[in-house]
């Protein structure tokens, strides 16, 4: 019996000696799974972050693994030769619990000792001014590993743009949006043949748009818009044949629109409003057949709106020639554009009549053609004013009327007059009133004591002649009564 205690016990040491052996292994293997951060790089992103958000801040205890188990806000790693590097690092209150500037942020040396860095953004970190942008120096550093810089809303920013940022060749992505950024557009931004959005607006840059911009075949984005810039359009923007917006709006760009834009088939959005641009619209824009946005207000373009083929921008969503010292006629053909959604003519100074056809345009919500000289009869439904209200603006076209006869009694374009008989019975009304009764001698004479009119809610119609339900005519009569009186 004993020899069988002592075998019993004998493998029971073993099991236990196996088991003990086993769970070593298996710990150990897990330390070999997990990939260390080479201290040099942890070192520079404590120290980056440090210069950004204050001293106070301390990586290393608050986040001693920071590709690992305790990751902070905004920074991204990635393993290259089995070892964590931070590929992205984000500044800014994007949210809760995001990394924050303090009132003094500062770049540090150490941000550019990160090798294999791809993204860096700063949002609203740099407020007071005036911080300026690291010099060439430090961005030489990065060994082509950065593909996209981000600096949104910092208006503390000053300064121009590093020249070096033309030697980041693997950069994708370049956006410098609503800073304090200002000096001309250096011509090293033409190296990069890859970049894909470039974003500059919103700062106070001037000079011209460099023409070697359009070496950049693979743009789709392209943003200078709410700054100084100046000078013609260089036509190499033609070059940019991937490009998918252009917004160079709120400039003082100047000159001829150049008839390479329309080489820029891909193109869906073309805004260059507010700028200095003349010599009429460019015919080349109806090659666009994918455009569905063109704003061109606020320019001195002039020309006629006939200068193009319309109906081969089919695509076309929006249209925004307000202000433009347009001339003629409305084309016939905008009753093709069966996309459109806003049609901006406005304060023009276009004449004829007012196509019917233009109420057929299925899509169409707003339709703006005030301050212009057209004329003749309004010959929409009431349908159509009540579809689209106060977004139909027809005013200030003198010799533009519309048939009250035909639409009800809330139907009707706003400050637009009634035609026919009725203007001329408003004429006649009014050369029948006895001012004198009606309106006494001088300021005050009127004593404020006769009654206003019945249709706008008051309780009676005090003045001879007045038909009470003809809402118009009473209304055109009080502003004349009120003119004489004030």
């Amino acid at each position: 019996m004993g020899g069988s205690v002592c075998a019993f016990l004998t493998v029971m040491v073993l099991c236990m000696s196996l088991h003990g052996s086993t769970a070593d292994e298996s710990y150990s293997g897990g330390d070999s799974d997990e990939a260390p951060m080479d201290k040099s790089e942890k070192v520079a992103l404590y120290s980056a972050i440090r210069g950004f958000v204050g001293d106070w801040w301390n990586g290393s205890d608050l986040y001693p693994d920071p590709c690992g188990w305790t990751p902070i806000q905004g920074v991204s790693c990635d393993l290259f030769n089995g070892q964590w590097s931070v590929t992205s690092l984000n500044i800014g209150p994007v949210h809760d619990n995001s990394l924050v500037c303090a009132e003094n942020p500062l770049f540090t040396p150490h941000m550019f000792h990160l090798k294999h860095l791809k993204s860096i953004s700063f949002f609203s970190c740099f407020v007071k001014p005036a911080q300026t942008l690291p010099s060439d120096i430090y961005w030489d550093q990065f060994p082509g590993s950065l593909e996209s810089v981000e600096f949104r809303s910092n208006p503390g920013l000053t300064g121009g743009i590093p020249g070096s940022f033309g030697r980041l060749l693997n950069l994708q992505s370049l956006v410098i949006l609503e800073n304090g950024l200002d000096g001309v557009l250096p011509t090293s931004l033409g190296s990069l043949s890859g970049l894909k959005r470039l974003v500059l607006s919103g700062n106070r840059f001037t000079g011209t748009i460099p023409d070697c911009l359009g070496a950049m075949p693979d743009l789709l984005i392209l943003d200078v818009s709410g700054n100084s810039l100046s000078g013609p359009l260089p036509p190499s923007i033609g070059d940019l044949i991937s490009l998918l917006k252009l917004d160079l709006s709120n400039n003082m760009l100047q000159g001829k629109l150049p008839s390479e834009l329309g080489k820029l088939k891909s193109l869906t959005l073309l805004d260059m409003r507010n700028n200095q641009f003349s010599g009429g619209l460019a015919e080349s824009f109806q090659g666009m057949e994918l455009l569905e946005e063109l704003v061109l207000s606020g320019n001195p373009l002039g020309g006629k709106l006939d200068a193009i083929e319309w109906k081969n921008l089919k695509s076309l969503t929006v249209l925004d020639l307000t202000g433009t010292g347009m001339s003629g006629e409305i084309p016939r053909t905008f009753s093709q554009l069966k996309k459109i959604r806003f049609l901006g003519l406005s304060n023009n100074s276009l004449s004829g009549c007012l196509p019917q056809k233009l109420e057929s345009l299925p899509c169409l919500s707003s339709l703006y053609i005030n301050g212009n000289n057209l004329t003749g009869k309004i010959k929409f439904s009431p349908g159509f004013y009540s579809r689209m209200g106060r977004r139909f603006g027809a005013w200030d076209n003198p010799n533009l009327c519309y048939p009250i006869d035909e639409l009800g009694p809330t139907n009707f374009p706003y400050r637009v007059r009634p035609c026919g008989q009725q203007e001329e019975e408003r004429e006649m009304l009014w050369d029948s009133i006895p001012r004198g009764k009606l309106l006494g001698s001088g300021y005050g004479g009127a004593r404020g004591d006769f009654h206003f009119l019945h249709p706008l809610g008051f309780s009676s119609n005090g003045v001879d002649g007045i038909h009470p339900g003809n809402f118009w005519l009473d209304v055109m009569l009080l502003s004349v009564v009120l003119n004489n009186i004030l």
